[in-house]
């Protein structure tokens, strides 16, 4: 633990707040906002097709783990038969990110969950989560859940809990700041790289 109080970050690492929060049976659906979108099944991405969505889904929010995987460790992932990976399109554009993770029996995780800089806002999100659910519990799971971070969008832990999930769990995660590498240098307007 932690001691009280303020605690130094060296100035070559990123350090956030992360939340994950649960759920143990499905919830009740919250209407479909209408839009133009529709999900498209991404099986067995190609690793340099992955990070491009990833990236202009995350960049702004500091996403960076999959950047810096290597693409084998990262089609183990992403090809791996108990995960599948949807693309939330939109004008014949991918501009979502929805990433279900199987591979611990009776659970699914919520991976990776987001929309475009464009779509924030508009109803794409809701339409994407309640495809989220939709999948996740038409398995044979007993837990859904998630984690988010202080990096976020700031809306993200309230969404979460209006679809449904609890928080359960807070930690401190401090990485090196990728920024420095220059990845996902978008973020830089509300959190300042500071070497």
């Amino acid at each position: 633990m932690l001691p009280d109080g303020l605690h130094d970050v060296p100035n070559d690492r990123i350090a956030a707040v992360v939340t994950s929060l649960e759920m143990f049976e499905r919830p009740a659906v919250r209407p479909d906002p209408d839009g133009p979108w529709r999900l498209q099944r991404l099986e067995r991405p190609d690793p340099k097709d992955y990070r491009a969505l990833y990236k202009k889904i995350g960049e702004r929010w500091v996403w960076f783990s999959r950047i810096v995987m290597s693409d084998d460790d990262l089609a183990a992932i992403v090809q791996h038969p108990k995960v599948e990976v949807y693309g939330l399109e939109t004008g014949n554009v991918l501009e979502g990110l929805l990433e279900l993770d199987f591979r611990v029996d009776g659970e699914a995780e919520l991976a990776f969950f987001g929309v475009g800089p464009s779509l924030i806002g508009g109803g794409a999100a809701r339409w994407l989560m309640n495809r989220a659910l939709e999948l996740a519990w038409q398995r044979p799971i007993a837990r859904f859940w998630v984690h988010t971070c202080t990096l976020d969008h700031p809306n993200a832990i309230g969404f979460y809990q209006r679809s449904g999930f609890v928080p359960f769990r807070r930690q401190i995660e401090i990485e090196p700041d990728p920024r420095l590498r220059g990845i996902s240098m978008a973020s830089r307007d509300h959190v300042p790289v500071l070497a």
